[in-house]
Formats: C-alpha cells, structure tokens, sequence
C-alpha cells in the first residue's frame, strides 16, 4: 500500500518542481530570455542614477584588471607632493645610465610648462632653472641644470650625501635645513640596459670620472679594478663583456639605489657575497619605494601620467615610446639571455619589484581620477536638477499670464 502511494505521489512532486524552476526563470515580470542574463552585482548592489552607474562600469572596464604582486600600502601607491617651487622645494634626477634619463633629463628642462621656463642657450647643454619671481635659486638638480655636481651619474649613496652640501656651494640663498629633496629616478629591463650599456662601451664610453664616493672616500683600485688596459674599452665583444667578473654594469641598477654604506661600500670583505647582495636588494627596494617619484623606460606616456599628477605639473608635449632602440637591434640567443640575467639576477628582481608598484600607482591614480571625475559630474547633475526646479514655477507663472492676457482679450472682443 505504501508503495503504491509513492508511485503516485512521485510523479506530481516532480512536476510541481520543474514548474517552480521554470517560473523562477521565466516568468510575467520578466517575459522572454532576457531573465536568463542576470544584470552584474555591482549593478544589483547599487541604486541611483541609471546613468551614474554606467560611468562607472565604463570607467572600470576602460582600466585592464592588475594581478599584483606585492602588497603595497595605500599610503605606498598614493603619491602625492606638494611640491613648492617658490619655496625651497628641489627636486633632485638620479641619472642610471642607460634607461633614458637623458631624454627624461631634457623633459624637465625644456619640456614643462613653468611660470618661469628653464633658460636654455642654444649649443649648451645646461639650462638656468630658476624659481619664479626673481629668485636665482634652482628648483631643478640634475645634468641638465646643475651639471654634475655630485660626480658623474653619482648613486642613491653619494647624492644623499653630497646634493645639501653642492646647493650651499651654488651660492644659492636661505638655509639648507629649509630645503626639502625629492629624489626622482628612472629604472629599464635589466636585459636592454645591460645590452645598451655594451653597446656604449663598444663605442668608447668608460664614465672613468665617475667618483663613486661612500662613507666620505673612493674605492681604492683593489676594490674597484677595470675590466680593460688602455683609455677605454672600445670594440669590446658581447661575451668579453659578459666575462669581466667586476663589471659595474652587472646589477648597476640595484648598486645605484641602495644604501652601499650598509654593506662596507666597495670592501667585498666586509660580509660574504649572499648577505651582501640581499642587504642591497631590500635597500634598493626600500629607497625606490620611498622616492617621491620613478618611471620606466618601457612606459613612458605612463610615466608622463605619474609625474604630473605627483608633482602637479604638466608637460607641454607628449613623451614619445621609442620601442626600437640600440638594445632591440641586438639579436641575441636564449642562452645568452638567460646569461645576462644571470649576471643581472639582483635588478632582474628589482625590476619586477618596481614594475608592478609603478603599474598599482597608476590604476590607483586612474581610479582616483575616474573617481573624482564622476563626482564631479554628480554634482553638476544636481546643480542641474536644482537650476530646472528653480526655473519651472517661473516659467509656469509666465504662461498663466499669458494666458490670462489672451483670455481678457477674447472677452473684450
């Protein structure tokens, strides 16, 4: 008996089913497939204007998702100055060879609308960056403005050093506890730096003037031999390069921005070369993190973006992304790549440090933009709303007056 009547009560349980999942889907407030495309939960999530919530989705499909990978503080992406430059605000290059620091050097003379522009004469390299109203002082320490006042390309540890005491030395005026330094850099793969920097030694180029100062000395030539007899190292092969165990230009970028007073300066005795290079490379990670600004070589209209919105300053022509350079002419074998960044471990990792926090500072910038931007556009829709409600009763009144006139018109007649 029991089992006759699950028979039967079976089959209309299962039917009463399907209907309660065919209604959930298709039913009188929602007809057709429409109800089978459920509206994103964003969209769900948020109320208002039909139209506030499609900028947003606008805004937030127009920027590429970031997978990061590493975790940066708000206050890390944020990077906002106020840069003073009537004051005795300077910002300060530090000029890594061969990751297009000279055209970015040349930018910040010749290239950014300024109440007062650079003074630069025809033939000469250097340009008079004074601040505006009169006053001789520089805003600008670099190549192009003060020369190389610290050195020829000096590092993170000589200009930390050096820059307070050379402004004093200009003869430039106020006290130097006064001035604030804000250090700005440019980093480059490590594989196309390394491979521009052969190629410009190749050429003659030796930066044998370089001081390479720290902890108030040079290296003696015991702990900073060259890899070449003679004036220069012209004409020097790809893997003669690669050979000389001491080149500087093995991991430079990651030398150039640490603190190099941490691990005894060029005294490769001081401590054994694993603490060595790992004390560098958190160095370098910490004082690039920490600059008020760096760009990329690889990203240069991104780089034109951040400095502008970090220093509040505009560039009165775009930056040109030149994607065949020397480097890009090269053709190398994956062997010999693979070699290089061997040589290059320590910026190889730097690289991809300072990659993704300049990729996160500029969604975030971007985000804020778009953000700020639509509230913008809300309040104006508001005003907007508010001016059409104050304007209604008086047009209305004008009407009934109007009408009221052809009214006691017609009755005349």
């Amino acid at each position: 008996m029991d089992e006759r009547f699950n028979r039967w009560l079976l089959p209309p349980l299962l039917a009463l089913l399907f209907l309660l999942i065919v209604y959930q889907y298709v039913s009188p407030a929602c007809p057709g497939a429409v109800c089978l495309r459920r509206p994103p939960a964003s969209a769900a999530r948020r109320g208002g204007d039909p139209a506030e919530r499609d900028e947003e989705e606008e805004a937030a499909a127009a920027l590429p998702r970031l997978v990061a990978k590493f975790p940066f503080a708000r206050g890390e992406l944020c990077r906002r100055v106020r840069f003073d430059m009537r004051g005795r605000d300077v910002i300060v290059f530090l000029h890594i060879q061969k990751t297009g620091g000279t055209t970015f050097g040349r930018h910040l003379v010749r290239n950014i609308r300024l109440e007062q522009p650079c003074y630069c004469r025809a033939g000469q390299k250097k340009c008079a960056c004074h601040r505006p109203g009169g006053d001789k002082d520089t805003w600008l320490f670099s190549r192009f403005s003060t020369g190389w006042s610290c050195g020829l390309h000096a590092d993170w540890t000589e200009l930390t050093s050096c820059v307070p005491a050379a402004m004093e030395r200009r003869g430039c005026a106020g006290n130097r506890t006064l001035r604030n330094f804000y250090y700005i850099t440019m980093l480059r793969d490590p594989v196309s730096r390394y491979l521009s920097e052969w190629k410009h030694v190749q050429r003659g180029a030796t930066w044998k003037t370089s001081l390479h100062v720290c902890d108030g000395r040079s290296p003696t030539p015991d702990e900073l031999p060259t890899c070449y007899e003679g004036d220069d190292w012209s004409g020097v092969s790809l893997q003669e390069f690669m050979d000389c165990s001491y080149n500087l230009a093995n991991n430079r970028q990651v030398r150039m921005l640490a603190d190099l007073s941490l691990v005894g300066c060029y005294n490769l005795t001081f401590m054994n070369e694993s603490e060595r290079n790992m004390i560098l490379l958190q160095s370098a990670k910490n004082n690039l993190k920490n600059m008020a600004f760096f760009g990329l070589t690889e990203f240069q209209r991104k780089t034109q973006y951040l400095f502008e919105r970090t220093f509040n300053l505009k560039f009165i022509s775009p930056f040109t992304q030149f994607n065949v350079t020397r480097a890009s002419n090269v053709d190398i074998g994956e062997d010999v790549r693979q070699r290089i960044e061997e040589l290059n471990f320590l910026d190889v990792q730097l690289y991809e440090y300072a990659k993704d926090l300049f990729l996160q500072r500029f969604q975030y910038s971007k985000q804020e933009e778009h953000q700020k931007n639509r509230l913008k556009r809300r309040e104006e829709r508001r005003l907007l709303r508010e001016q059409r409600g104050h304007q209604w009763p008086r047009e209305e009144a004008a009407e009934a007056a109007v009408t009221e006139d052809y009214n006691s018109q017609v009755a005349r007649w």
